[in-house]
């Protein structure tokens, strides 16, 4: 067993779990989890955390609901990516550290979502080439379907931004939570197929496999019963 690595999405967890009024109660609410990994104990994989160096950063606006699930799959992007940034999406607020960071002139920010979406005038890219000293900031709505809709939808500061519009043939490997679709890629997918995108094919080949072994783990963990 590990303890939680100190990253956004686990401060966002902790701000949840701080501000609750009662306790979250995910599916397996009564098995004792890995702080870190957040699979049962007897399965911990933290030890096989991988460390990734690559040239693309991530930022994920997460559903309030997110940070808790032990079934949320950003969490791995922020457990291998150190420069993962995570807010909690407000409908009337925006977290001021947000919008400070989408105007940090040494990023250049991308809004990972179908570009069929776009605002008028929205611009649509098929490809991340970023400016001259500029590092790539992929923005990914971690959330179900229909809330990330919602959630691009009722956003406004996100409209000046150009949408990166991922076109993949692979399906996904997701069976934590049902989804109507499988070509629905669930949020770490998205980012190992932006990472595929920008050419950092190892980094996205490792972060598959962590997602792989995360997966395998927390089925393991369904299957068997608390001790």
């Amino acid at each position: 067993m590990s303890e939680k690595p100190g990253h956004a999405v686990n401060r966002l967890r902790d701000e949840a779990v701080a501000r609750s009024t009662r306790p979250f109660k995910a599916r397996g609410a009564r098995v004792q989890r890995c702080p870190g990994c957040q699979l049962a104990r007897w399965a911990c994989i933290c030890a096989e955390r991988p460390q990734l160096d690559c040239a693309i950063s991530f930022c994920l606006i997460m559903h309030a609901y997110e940070p808790l699930k032990p079934t949320n799959t950003g969490r791995l992007i922020a457990d291998c990516l150190p420069d993962t940034h995570a807010f909690e999406w407000a409908r009337t607020e925006v977290d001021p550290a947000l919008l400070a960071l989408l105007a940090d002139p040494q990023y250049q920010p991308y809004v990972v979502f179908p570009g069929e979406y776009a605002q008028p005038g929205q611009q649509v890219c098929a490809a991340i080439e970023p400016e001259p000293g500029r590092r790539p900031l992929l923005i990914i709505l971690d959330a179900t379907w229909t809330q990330a809709r919602k959630m691009f939808r009722k956003s406004p500061y996100l409209a000046d931004l150009p949408i990166l519009s991922l076109h993949t043939e692979r399906l996904s490997r997701y069976r934590l939570r049902r989804s109507s679709r499988d070509d629905h890629l669930c949020t770490v997918e998205v980012a190992a197929a932006c990472l595929a995108l920008a050419a950092e094919e190892v980094a996205a080949r490792q972060l598959d496999d962590y997602f792989d072994l995360f997966s395998r783990g927390y089925m393991d963990s369904c299957r068997r019963r608390p001790q």
